[in-house]
């Protein structure tokens, strides 16, 4: 044989696999077998008992709404005037952590009012805060106090150096802040047309203070609950007259899904009215050839309207609850027409929790005289403004009010 043969011939070495004669090896993995078949049905027997009661309690629970689907537009393109900016992070907080939830602001002269959280109407002037009216009682540290606290929303200047005030579930007061004088001038328990008024909201009042133009947002919910008010989009709100001469009370308009903010027109021939839940601004007309009758002013907005006020402009400022972000994802828009899923959220979850889900995105806009957007303001993160209830124009500065902010901000036309 030669040398290129037995190359050929040979086989290169194998390695031997060593196992133990008693057979071990095969015992070992039908252990890792059954073990991974032991932690399967733990984890599925875990999973079960944690989903069934679960789904039992959401098949058993009753939801606080009883939502309808509602229909949206596509909200508009946040473009042209709606572009986003930071406008609204060159304002400065006020009072920050010495009240909270300064809903609304009157001025008389320089002198600053506001409503609170606490269930106080208070004035503010040089850096000092000092209350001037209470329309409850109580103590009022929590929303279940509300009630019997009172919760002033609304407020406007008089044309006799008083305010006028809305208070969610007292009704409407006209306070003298010198003298710390305070008039009842229609109980929240006064039915009107057969219904109550369960959370008066925003109010607006003539020149010469005979009558006042106000929303009562439910007759169903309170205050305390606006957001199942939202949620389950409602149609039960009013727009109301109230007379101060006569004290008669007239139904405007009804069935309105969250009536909120009002405010009337320079001529005084028209009432705007924000509808909240429906992200669109009615008009009223009051006097005039128009009178009695209604059209929408503005509607598919992109957001949520809150109070309405005039701007030096000629137009008018308006709050935005919440943003409809376009491009974006609106919650609120998204759940509209998935009412099942509204209540499903309300069976498992707090108001308070759902509203950690909203974002912080605050949005001040500026509308024409004819309801165009003219500009608008944005704080896209809530850095510094946040949930903004009201825009409130004085000596060449915007003052932002907040339903639930330890604070109220103040923001100089010039920078914007």
């Amino acid at each position: 044989m030669s040398e290129a043969d037995g190359l050929r011939q040979r086989r290169p070495l194998r390695p031997q696999v060593v196992t133990d004669d008693d057979g071990q090896a095969p015992e070992a993995k039908d252990g890792s077998s059954f073990s991974g078949r032991v932690f399967r049905v733990t984890f599925l027997m875990l999973a079960v008992s944690l989903t069934v009661p679960l789904l039992g309690a959401m098949m058993l629970l009753e939801s606080p709404i009883d939502p309808q689907p509602l229909s949206f537009k596509e909200p508009p393109l946040l473009l042209g005037v709606l572009h986003p900016n930071t406008k609204l992070r060159q304002a400065e907080r006020l009072f920050e952590n010495q009240l909270v939830g300064p809903e609304s602001i009157a001025h008389i002269g320089d002198v600053m009012f506001t409503g609170t959280a606490d269930g106080r109407v208070v004035k503010l002037e040089n850096g000092e805060i000092e209350t001037i009216a209470r329309f409850g009682s109580g103590p009022c540290k929590t929303r279940d106090d509300e009630p019997v606290c009172g919760r002033p929303l609304g407020i406007r200047a008089g044309p006799n150096g008083t305010l006028f005030v809305a208070d969610a579930y007292k009704g409407l007061f006209e306070v003298n802040p010198w003298k710390r004088e305070v008039k009842l001038l229609l109980s929240s328990e006064t039915p009107i047309e057969g219904k109550n008024m369960s959370f008066v909201n925003d109010l607006t009042v003539t020149q010469d203070g005979r009558k006042i133009y106000f929303t009562d947002s439910s007759s169903k919910w309170q205050r305390r609950d606006y957001l199942l008010l939202v949620m389950e989009g409602t149609d039960d709100g009013r727009l109301l007259e109230y007379d101060t001469v006569t004290r008669e009370v007239k139904v405007l308009l009804d069935q309105l899904r969250f009536p909120n903010g009002v405010q009337l027109s320079p001529a005084e021939d028209f009432v705007l009215v924000a509808e909240t839940t429906m992200a669109r601004i009615r008009r009223v007309y009051v006097s005039g050839l128009m009178k009695g009758g209604a059209d929408l002013f503005v509607e598919n907005m992109p957001g949520f309207p809150d109070n309405i006020r005039p701007s030096s402009s000629g137009g008018y400022w308006v709050g935005m609850s919440t943003i409809r972000p376009n491009p974006g994802f609106s919650m609120l828009d998204f759940l509209s027409e998935r009412p099942w899923i509204k209540r499903m959220i309300f069976k498992l979850f707090s108001q308070e929790t759902v509203m950690k889900f909203v974002p912080r995105y605050s949005l001040v806009l500026e509308l024409s005289d004819s309801g165009a957007f003219r500009r608008s303001l944005h704080d896209p993160d809530g850095l510094v403004a946040t949930y903004i209830s009201e825009v409130h124009e004085h000596d060449g500065h915007l003052y932002l009010g907040s339903f639930r902010s330890p604070f109220l901000c103040r923001l100089s036309l010039q920078a914007v």
